[in-house]
């Protein structure tokens, strides 16, 4: 049984009163440069999905691997408080350009990377707070420019952005790897090379942005504690850390898989992966709106849970095509179905901090995940038993969402 909160059944009462006038415009001028800029930050960032590789190349373990990625995660969640509270205070713009400049610094630094260790941990720590400053800011400045009445729409369409760059940023690197002379550790100078060049063409696109105007808030801000701890919003930092978690398996360790089972190819399940998601975003970012958010969040849900489960069965390059595919769907309408429920339920004066918690989620997905695949991996050297793990997850937390947001939907009639 569906329950809708007050806050989301007047957003859809607002959306179907609007339904039968021009529709307002999603393609500002604003939404495109923001874009743009998104674009090529994510498009750097996915260059990464082969460090992983680059760290096996170098010696490290899949322990040392998990370890080295979660410390990305940890120090994000540690710098989203006050960067919640800059985005509220001083703008989303400010944060913008400043997580930019550093996503720039991040990637330059790589390049001073020979193996695991101490220094490729303190770089993953910069690059991950840079990420988190942009993931938050740039979301947080696509929800104030979008049409209320075109919410779920919009973050769908501006998550393009970000879901187009896991295929190319897989491709390019296989690409550059291949060009380079193959699997070596200075094979990667050129993957390196690449992210700053990348990152240094979107803080460049950064720089025209506005700040956008928002309304007077009626209520003012509480503390970043008392927004984690809105009752309607616990239900969604669950489904957040959930999702985010079993994300780790695939976009952590999905190289050495390939390197170990030498079934597919990164870029092939990264490709259908993302196409799935900007597929299902733009011929079908309609359907949350139309049919209600939560209708269509649960199966996207499940549909994840599903594709890990065929990435623990893949003997084949198509069964890894068919298992992005299936992941890559469920991630379409999952992530801007979350983000969109956070804005509507969250005070107008901490949509920067409910968002920051929100992202700071996969980073704690990230941190959790990461270690604990990794450890699974060591005790039952099996990549296949991971991604069932992982599965397992993702549907036994999708079904405990239910519970809890339907639970708490009946209890809580007003945001």
């Amino acid at each position: 049984m569906i329950v809708l909160s007050e806050a989301e059944r007047s957003l859809s009462t607002s959306q179907e009163a609007t339904s039968s006038q021009t529709k307002e415009r999603l393609l500002s001028k604003a939404f495109v440069l923001a874009s743009l800029s998104h674009f090529f930050h994510a498009l750097a960032f996915n260059l990464y999905l082969h460090l992983s590789g680059f760290l096996k190349t170098a010696g490290a373990d899949e322990r040392e691997i998990g370890i080295i990625f979660g410390a990305t995660g940890a120090a994000a969640i540690i710098a989203r408080p006050p960067m919640g509270r800059l985005i509220d205070q001083r703008g989303r713009v400010v944060v913008i350009r400043l997580g930019g400049f550093l996503h720039v610094i991040g990637c330059a630094l790589y390049l001073s990377v020979s193996g695991p260790g101490a220094w490729v941990t303190g770089v993953r720590i910069m690059h991950g707070i840079s990420e988190a400053m942009l993931f938050t800011s740039l979301f947080a400045f696509a929800s104030d420019i979008v049409p209320a009445s075109r919410r779920f729409e919009g973050i769908a369409l501006f998550g393009v952005s970000g879901m187009l760059p896991i295929s190319l940023g897989s491709l390019l690197g296989d690409f550059l790897l291949a060009r380079a002379g193959g699997i070596s550790v200075g094979a990667y100078q050129s993957l390196f090379i690449a992210s700053v060049v990348l990152a240094s063409v979107a803080f460049l696109l950064s720089l025209p942005l506005k700040e956008p105007v928002r309304k007077e808030a009626e209520e003012p801000a509480r503390g970043m504690g008392q927004a984690f701890l809105q009752k309607n919003l616990l239900p969604l930092w669950f489904a957040g850390v959930v999702f985010a978690t079993c994300l780790a398996a695939p976009f952590t360790f999905f190289a050495p898989f390939v390197m170990a089972e030498h079934v597919g190819t990164a870029g092939m399940f990264f490709s259908c992966y993302s196409i799935a998601a900007i597929t299902l975003r733009i011929l079908a970012g309609k359907v949350p709106e139309r049919v209600g958010p939560k209708r269509v969040l649960l199966p996207a849900m499940i549909a994840v849970g599903g594709g890990l489960f065929l990435l623990s069965r893949a003997t084949l390059p198509i069964h890894v095509a068919v298992a992005g595919t299936l992941s890559g769907l469920g991630h379409g309408y999952t992530f801007p179905i979350l983000l969109g429920l956070v804005v509507s339920r969250a005070r107008p004066a901490e949509r920067g901090a409910a968002l920051a918690i929100f992202t700071a989620l996969f980073d704690a997905g990230s941190f959790v995940g990461n270690p604990l695949f990794g450890t699974v991996i060591d005790s039952t050297k099996s990549f296949r038993t991971m991604f069932v793990t992982a599965a397992i997850i993702m549907v036994v937390g999708t079904s405990l969402f239910a519970m809890l947001d339907w639970k708490t939907a009946r209890t809580t009639p007003a945001s």
